[in-house]
């Protein structure tokens, strides 16, 4: 399964079913930039058993509002439209695994 962007418009559909990994994150972002071959990886062992999704935070200022967003990348867990879990900060592979395994 491909990684999603999702927009302000879209956030709600794209984490409304399932467990949903979603990513704030921006351009300018260094710890971003290092976080994205790790949710590549994490997507293609997940297997489609759940979803991960980025919202650059400078073009979706009311979602990212909505949730409280202070640092980036922020990783917010959402399971069938619920906030459910969160992680600030790089973060290793494994880490980011336990925390979206532990809610499918």
């Amino acid at each position: 399964m491909a990684i999603t962007h999702a927009t302000d418009e879209t956030f709600s559909t794209e984490t409304s079913e399932g467990v949903v990994l979603v990513d704030f994150w921006a351009q300018w972002c260094g710890p971003c930039k290092m976080i994205a071959p790790v949710l590549e990886e994490l997507d293609a062992e997940l297997d489609g058993k759940a979803k991960i999704v980025k919202l650059d935070i400078d073009e979706n200022q009311e979602t990212t509002s909505k949730f409280g967003i202070m640092s980036i990348p922020t990783l917010v867990v959402f399971k069938n439209g619920e906030l459910v879990d969160k992680t600030v900060g790089f973060q290793p592979k494994e880490a980011l695994a336990e925390l979206v395994n532990k809610h499918l």
